[in-house]
């Protein structure tokens, strides 16, 4: 991409990435082309956008003509981050939901039991993760839906199972599929700078059933056969090895700072709900989250933590760090 973007146009960027009806596209493309610096180096990604424009407003007015004849299916956000959960048939998604959530999505040895995008909330000490499984991929199908998950996903984790010798022709089906589309699996997320619309979600690659004889002969068939980039957990759902690193490194790498809130008239904070934020996100996006005229009318903070004196009164774009304690004032 272009150097000297703002943060603004990043922030813009993501909420692109993760919108899911063409008005919402419409408004964050909108903002892209606002914030984008205008200066030669960027002709291109401006053209690009202005393109991209005026599709999302001829898919918006289709969208509004449609009405509520069409059937949409959508997930609103929950939690430090989404991650969705793609693969082949009976490659043990459901049964790694299972094992992480209070969830009991129907789990068996034969494929196509998750029929829908069923969403979940995986616990990691005091904050909750929103995990999505989704319909098996085939060489030939897709429940659209799960394109739309994988593009808004903060991570997708491809399911391989090792469980059966097909496992490896499946995974190889998955990718050809979705690189049909413009919505890819990637070592990082990120949309192409030659094509606004080409999204790329950062994509952990997770063999399962290594608890199987034959799972490592198949994992180094897997390594030779389809060769991919992406950090790597094999784990074993059914029987949980390799369940608490692979719980561990999702939530590294949503890249997020717990912080919890505190009345100015209360003695205590909230430590049972905290919000979170992106690394490097400020007072004002912990205000925009609490409530949006606390956003409009912040006049300053007092944060507790490690990197300030306790109480310190801060601005709106002070940096958070992780646990520390805000208190808003407006």
């Amino acid at each position: 991409m272009p150097a000297n973007l703002t943060q603004q146009y990043l922030k813009a960027e993501e909420r692109y990435r993760q919108a899911t009806t063409p008005e919402e596209e419409l408004v964050c493309l909108q903002e892209m082309l606002r914030e984008l610096p205008k200066h030669k180096g960027t002709d291109k990604l401006q053209a690009e956008l202005k393109a991209k424009i005026s599709k999302a407003k001829e898919d918006a007015q289709k969208s509004q003509k449609a009405g509520k004849k069409g059937h949409s299916f959508k997930v609103p956000r929950q939690g430090a981050g989404r991650v969705v959960l793609v693969g082949g048939p009976n490659s043990g998604k459901s049964a790694f939901v299972a094992a992480v959530t209070n969830a009991r999505p129907e789990v068996a040895p034969y494929p196509f039991t998750t029929r829908e995008p069923a969403p979940a909330m995986m616990p990691w000490e005091d904050v909750m993760v929103q995990l999505i499984d989704t319909p098996p991929i085939t060489a030939d199908f897709c429940d659209p839906n799960a394109i739309g998950l994988i593009r808004g996903a903060d991570l997708a984790l491809l399911f391989v199972d090792l469980g059966a010798d097909e496992g490896v022709d499946q995974c190889q089906d998955v990718l050809a599929y979705l690189n049909q589309t413009k919505t890819r699996l990637a070592k990082d997320s990120y949309l192409d700078e030659e094509d606004i619309g080409l999204s790329f979600t950062k994509t952990f690659l997770t063999p399962n059933k290594m608890d199987v004889p034959e799972a490592n002969d198949r994992l180094t068939l897997l390594h030779e056969f389809v060769p991919l980039d992406f950090p790597e957990y094999p784990i074993s759902a059914e029987h949980g090895t390799g369940i608490e690193e692979l719980r561990n490194a999702i939530y590294r790498s949503l890249d997020v700072v717990r912080v919890y809130t505190k009345a100015p008239n209360h003695k205590d904070p909230d430590y049972e709900r905290p919000f979170t934020v992106r690394r490097g996100g400020t007072v004002l996006d912990i205000a925009e989250q609490v409530h949006k005229d606390f956003a409009k009318n912040l006049k300053n903070a007092r944060v507790w933590g490690v990197s300030v004196h306790d109480g310190t009164y801060v601005k709106g774009d002070h940096v958070l760090a992780d646990k520390d304690v805000v208190e808003l004032h407006i």
